[in-house]
C-alpha cells in the first residue's frame, strides 16, 4: 500500500527532551483497562532498602503526572515518594510543567493528544509513557515517529523498559483454580441444547474486526452468542443487569463457566497484548479459542492449553476441529492438564509472574503505577546525577546518553479484515471507513507532533498547519 511509504526517518534526538531543528460508549461486555479492577492505597512514605536520599521535598526532581486522572496517590495533588534508591516530588499540578525541577512528564496513552501536548517541549525534560490499554485507543503510539516521543515506556509488549505483559493474569494461583464445572457437568450442558462455543461482546466494530470471523465461524458450527455483537440467544433475567458482566460475578461466572469452548478474540491485534479474554476461560477450566496476540505461545500454560485461531487455515477447518475436540473427552481434558502445577511447562510464564516486581490486588507489592512511577523517579535521579558529574568533569564524566523508545516498545501493526482479503469487503462497510483511516490519520498526527517538537513550537493548536505542510512536501516528492 503506498500509504505506508508515509512513514518519515525521524532525525535522532541530541538532548533529553527537545529534537534539533532541521530543514465506544459505557455498554456492557465493553473492553475495560486492567486499572479498573485494581485497588489503589493511600500511599504513605516508603523508603526502599538501597535509599539513603537525604535531601528536603524542595530539592527533589519533580515528576508531573500530565494525566491527572490516572495520579496515583490520594488525597491531593503532590506527593513525595520515596523509590528503591531515590526520591522525588511528584504532582499532577500543571503549573510546574515549565519548572526547571521538573525532570520529567508521566503520560497515559490512551489520553495523550497530540493537540493537547505540552509544548515546547524543554531541552532538560524526558517523556514517560503508561499505556497498558488495547493499541486501538490511540495508533499514534503503534507508529516510529510517535513512540520515539518518549523516552521511558511501561506497555503490554515486553519490550518495553518497564513491562506489563502479565497484567490481566493476578496469580499462578488464578490459573490453577480447580474447574468451576466438571466436564461431564458441561456434557450434560451440551445434551440439554448448549451449543459448545460461547460469544459474548458487545464492543463491535473494533479493530480486530471479530465480529468478521465469528460471523464466517456461525456457518460451520453452533455458537451461543449473548452481547450485542451478533446476539442470537438472550441472558438469563438475572445477569441483564450486565455490571456482572465486566467482572468476576459468581452468577456471571458460573453461566459462563457451563461453556466448553469460549471465544477470546481481543479487541485489537499487538504482540503481547493479552486480556482477561484469554486468562478468565483458562481460570475457569474452559478452553479459550483465542486470537490476538501473535506471541501468545509464549506466554501460555503449555502447549496444550488454548486453541489458537491463526493455527487454522480457516474458520471451516477451526470447526471441524472443535467438533472433533468437543466429542473426545479424552483429548478435550489435556487443555485443562495446567490446572495440575506440574504440567505448567512454561518457564518465561512462571519467571515472568515470579520476578515482576509489581502486583495485582496484591497489598505486599506495588501496583503498577507506583512501579512505573519509581523507576521514572530512579531513572532521572541517575541521568541528573550524571549530568552534573559531566558538567564538574567533563573529560572524566562523559555526558549521559539521551535514551529513546523505539517500535518494538508498541508498534501494533495496520488493522486487517478479521476474515478475508481487505480487496473483498464493501467499500462502505463500517469497520473499513474507521480504522484503516485511524491508524494512518495517527501517523500524521505523530509526524505534526513531531514537527512541532522540532521547531520549539508552542501552541499545540498549530499542529494542523505542520499536517497540512507535511502533507505539502510529501505530495511534492521531497
Amino acid at each position: 500500500m503506498a500509504l505506508c511509504l508515509w512513514l518519515i526517518v525521524v532525525a535522532p534526538v541530541c538532548s533529553w527532551g527537545q529534537r534539533p531543528v532541521d530543514t465506544a460508549d459505557s455498554v456492557v461486555f465493553q473492553p475495560q483497562s486492567a486499572l479498573t479492577d485494581m485497588e489503589f492505597a493511600s500511599v504513605s512514605t516508603y523508603r526502599g532498602p538501597g535509599n539513603t536520599d537525604p535531601r528536603p521535598n524542595n530539592k527533589l526532581p519533580i515528576l508531573l503526572w500530565w494525566s491527572s486522572n490516572l495520579f496515583p496517590h490520594f488525597p491531593g495533588d503532590t506527593e513525595r515518594v520515596d523509590c528503591a534508591h531515590s526520591s522525588c516530588l511528584v504532582t499532577s499540578n500543571r503549573k510546574v510543567q515549565l519548572y526547571r525541577r521538573t525532570a520529567s512528564i508521566v503520560f497515559y496513552g490512551t489520553d495523550f493528544r497530540a493537540y493537547e501536548a505540552p509544548l515546547p517541549r524543554l531541552s532538560h525534560q524526558t517523556w514517560a509513557l503508561f499505556h497498558e490499554e488495547s493499541p486501538m485507543n490511540n495508533y499514534l503510539l503503534s507508529h516510529n515517529v510517535g513512540i520515539r516521543l518518549f523516552n521511558y515506556t511501561a506497555t503490554f509488549r515486553r519490550e518495553s523498559d518497564y513491562p506489563l505483559t502479565l497484567q490481566w493474569l493476578p496469580s499462578l494461583d488464578y490459573l490453577l483454580k480447580p474447574t468451576a464445572v466438571p466436564l461431564q457437568e458441561k456434557n450434560r450442558w451440551r445434551q440439554a441444547g448448549l451449543a459448545p462455543v460461547l460469544y459474548m461482546q458487545s464492543h463491535c466494530d473494533v479493530p480486530s474486526d471479530r465480529d468478521r470471523y465469528v460471523q464466517e465461524l456461525m456457518k460451520y458450527i453452533e455458537i451461543d452468542s449473548y452481547g450485542k455483537c451478533l446476539n442470537n440467544k438472550p441472558l438469563p433475567d438475572y445477569l441483564e443487569d450486565t455490571s456482572t458482566a465486566t467482572g468476576e460475578d459468581r452468577r456471571f461466572m458460573s453461566f459462563v463457566s457451563r461453556y466448553k469452548f469460549h471465544l477470546a478474540l481481543e479487541n485489537g491485534l499487538c504482540p503481547d497484548y493479552m486480556t482477561e479474554k484469554l486468562w478468565r476461560p483458562m481460570h475457569q477450566g474452559c478452553v479459550p479459542i483465542y486470537r490476538g496476540s501473535s506471541s501468545v505461545a509464549d506466554w501460555l500454560a503449555n502447549n496444550h492449553s488454548a486453541i489458537l485461531i491463526d493455527d487454522f487455515s480457516s474458520p471451516r477447518e477451526l470447526a471441524e476441529f472443535i467438533k472433533a475436540l468437543d466429542q473426545d473427552d479424552a483429548e478435550y481434558s489435556r487443555y485443562l492438564e495446567y490446572k495440575t502445577p506440574s504440567k505448567i511447562t512454561n518457564l518465561r510464564l512462571l519467571e515472568g509472574l515470579e520476578s515482576r516486581e509489581w502486583g495485582v490486588n496484591d497489598m505486599s507489592k506495588p501496583n503498577y503505577l507506583n512501579g512505573f512511577e519509581c523507576f521514572v523517579c530512579d531513572r532521572e535521579n541517575e541521568r541528573l546525577a550524571a549530568e552534573k558529574a559531566h558538567r564538574k568533569n567533563p573529560k572524566q564524566n562523559l555526558s549521559p546518553q539521551p535514551k529513546m523508545a523505539n517500535s518494538s516498545h508498541m508498534g501494533c501493526p495496520l488493522p486487517s479484515p478479521g476474515y478475508g482479503p481487505v480487496e473483498h469487503i464493501d467499500p462502505n462497510d463500517g469497520w473499513l471507513q474507521m480504522w484503516p483511516q485511524d491508524y494512518w490519520q495517527s501517523l500524521d498526527q505523530a509526524e505534526g507532533l513531531e514537527s512541532l517538537i522540532r521547531h520549539n513550537v508552542s501552541d499545540p493548536s498549530l499542529l494542523w498547519q505542520h499536517i497540512q505542510s507535511i502533507a505539502v512536501r510529501r505530495a511534492r516528492g521531497r
